[in-house]
């Protein structure tokens, strides 16, 4: 009987703590939720954060209110993030990639570690070119820049942007240089290239789409070493077809959250991740329409699946001389 007793209070206590644990998971929000985008309306990380805030309102029961903030290459809205009250009513979207190298490029004193990821999708970055553009494959593209250094225009959403890291990982992998024009999204850089603005775009796939099927812009590759399904269009060959043995790795999209919110902000998040936004159908059509990878992973997972692209670009611009700082002083080793 003298071991009953301990063993008893043992149970109660765990099971106590179980409770509490549980209680301490549902974050139950008073007020509206500021979901900040720092890139124009239309272009990628509008899309997907859109469809992906209005999933989460049906779970938290309250409202999320995405609001645009561009500038910078998506430096100005994270910032206003960083700044806002840490007590968990303030986000932030986009790439991982961006989040994860605003140090290294002197844009701002953060990186990924210091966000709660709650990735959604990987977009993939496509080379497409203005429909009256002589270029009628990669090839002739990537000639063409040979030829002419410096001379061919490519619409990206500025520096540390997803088509502004394809278009350098191009340069560097075939030897070419070009024009780049910069915009304040994915969107009206790809809007600048179905208009002929600029004769080229590598913005993502998602940005491109619609103006794909309209036959604005003819995509000649997916930056990467594996092709892509366009809905109503068809396949888009990838790049290492043309250039053998090139890769980029993946860059993955999402919500974050500063992790100096309350810890129950995360645990209710975490949960809803697991749960919920894995069997998203809304999330699962929007991915499948826009030529983008279904991909919700939350925790260490996510930080472990960001982490390449982060790498890879900020030795890309190290490599090409514009890092402010060198990845290895920020925790990013060289690959």
């Amino acid at each position: 009987m003298k071991t009953a007793l301990p063993l008893r209070q043992l149970l109660i206590t765990s099971l106590l703590a179980v409770a509490s644990t549980g209680a301490l998971a549902q974050w139950k929000p008073d007020r509206p939720i500021t979901l900040i985008v720092p890139w124009a309306p239309g272009g990628s990380t509008d899309q997907v954060t859109r469809v992906t805030a209005a999933e989460l309102e049906k779970h938290l029961g309250q409202k999320i209110v995405v609001m645009n903030q561009p500038g910078a290459s998506g430096s100005v809205g994270t910032k206003n993030a960083m700044a806002a009250p840490a007590d968990g009513y303030t986000w932030t979207a986009g790439g991982a990639k961006d989040l994860g190298t605003y140090k290294v490029l002197g844009m701002l004193d953060t990186s990924a570690a210091d966000w709660n990821l709650y990735l959604n999708v990987a977009h993939i970055a496509v080379v497409g070119v203005n429909a009256d553009a002589p270029y009628k494959t990669m090839t002739e593209l990537l000639a063409a820049m040979k030829a002419k250094p410096g001379a061919v225009s490519v619409a990206t959403a500025g520096v540390n942007s997803s088509g502004h890291s394809a278009i350098e990982a191009i340069a560097r992998a075939a030897g070419v240089t070009y024009k780049h024009v910069t915009y304040d999204g994915g969107a009206p850089a790809a809007v600048a290239a179905a208009s002929g603005e600029t004769e080229v775009t590598t913005q993502l796939a998602a940005e491109q789409t619609d103006m794909i099927r309209a036959k604005k812009i003819r995509p000649l590759a997916v930056v990467g070493d594996k092709s892509i399904e366009i809905e109503g269009f068809g396949t888009i060959p990838p790049l290492s077809q043309f250039i053998p043995g090139f890769k980029d790795p993946i860059n993955y999209f999402g919500i974050f959250v500063p992790k100096a919110a309350p810890p129950v902000v995360a645990q209710t998040l975490d949960k809803i991740w697991a749960t919920e936004m894995v069997k998203s159908e809304a999330l699962r059509k929007y991915a499948q329409s826009r030529g983008a990878m279904f991909a919700p992973m939350a925790g260490d997972e996510a930080q472990k699946a960001v982490f390449p692209a982060i790498q890879s670009y900020a030795w890309t611009q190290q490599a090409a001389g514009k890092a402010k700082v060198s990845p290895d002083t920020v925790g990013i080793p060289k690959p």
